[in-house]
């Protein structure tokens, strides 16, 4: 993220155990298979990931620059990848020379970002001329309920009011695609009232984590359950209109001079 964590679900995968699950979520997944596919064909190059937390959605250690407000998250990140370049950096403030990059990723981050615009515009600025943006986001005014209050997402966006703030910045969309379907919100708000109810029967505000002795029959579960979700949620995405989308991505190119 690019400000302080005060994420539960961040807190409840706050170990190397519980980030294993974490990994294994249908939803970081389906956002990371997204900008995997919207990176192919796309010129070699420097990347940058802003808020990339525990677990970034670019895996290609060598050329990626792994940059997040948290130096607790990049300090577990850079154990589990060693040749890992990882910056504390907030996303308002970068601190790169402008035009360092060829490719900039953000994923789920400018909904918890007070100062979006001036993320973006940073952005923006260490890009190179003729360099490409991936985001991920997510969508929809109306969707904003229970779930974004637990994970502090202090909005969420349209699509055209994305492509506006893109424009402001000197990014030119060039594609958007459908990452996540009206399931996911619907599956995101039980969630999290399912863990509400539970933390208040245990008196636990940290959250309840599982007893280790039922770890062998906890991952196994969890992991199949994901591994059905993942298809469901890919098929609705696929089957719904975008304009019931929960999580869309966009590309932006910033223009040549």
């Amino acid at each position: 993220m690019t400000r302080a964590r005060d994420n539960r679900f961040e807190d409840f995968f706050a170990d190397d155990a519980y980030v294993a699950l974490k990994n294994h979520l249908y939803n970081y997944r389906l956002r990371k298979r997204a900008i995997k596919n919207s990176s192919q064909g796309q010129d070699s190059g420097l990347i940058l990931e802003v808020g990339s937390g525990l677990s970034p959605v670019t895996t290609d250690a060598e050329k990626v620059v792994y940059s997040d407000l948290s130096f607790s998250a990049l300090r577990n990140l850079k154990k589990k990848r060693p040749a890992a370049c990882c910056v504390v950096a907030d996303a308002t403030r970068l601190p790169f020379k402008p035009g360092t990059f060829t490719t900039v990723v953000c994923s789920e981050v400018l909904e918890h970002v007070p100062d979006d615009r001036s993320a973006l515009r940073e952005m923006a600025a260490v890009m190179k001329q003729g360099g490409s943006m991936i985001m991920t986001f997510p969508h929809k005014r109306s969707y904003f309920a229970i779930d974004d209050r637990f994970v502090n997402h202090l909005r969420r966006y349209e699509i055209h009011e994305m492509e506006e703030r893109l424009r402001e910045v000197g990014l030119k969309p060039n594609g958007i695609k459908k990452v996540l379907g009206p399931l996911e919100k619907v599956a995101m708000m039980a969630v999290v009232r399912a863990v509400t109810f539970s933390q208040g029967l245990g008196g636990d505000k940290g959250g309840n984590r599982p007893q280790r002795r039922l770890w062998p029959i906890i991952v196994p579960l969890f992991k199949w359950v994901n591994d059905l979700l993942l298809g469901l949620m890919w098929l609705d995405a696929r089957v719904s209109p975008r304009s019931l989308s929960a999580v869309v991505l966009m590309r932006a190119m910033k223009s040549q001079r």
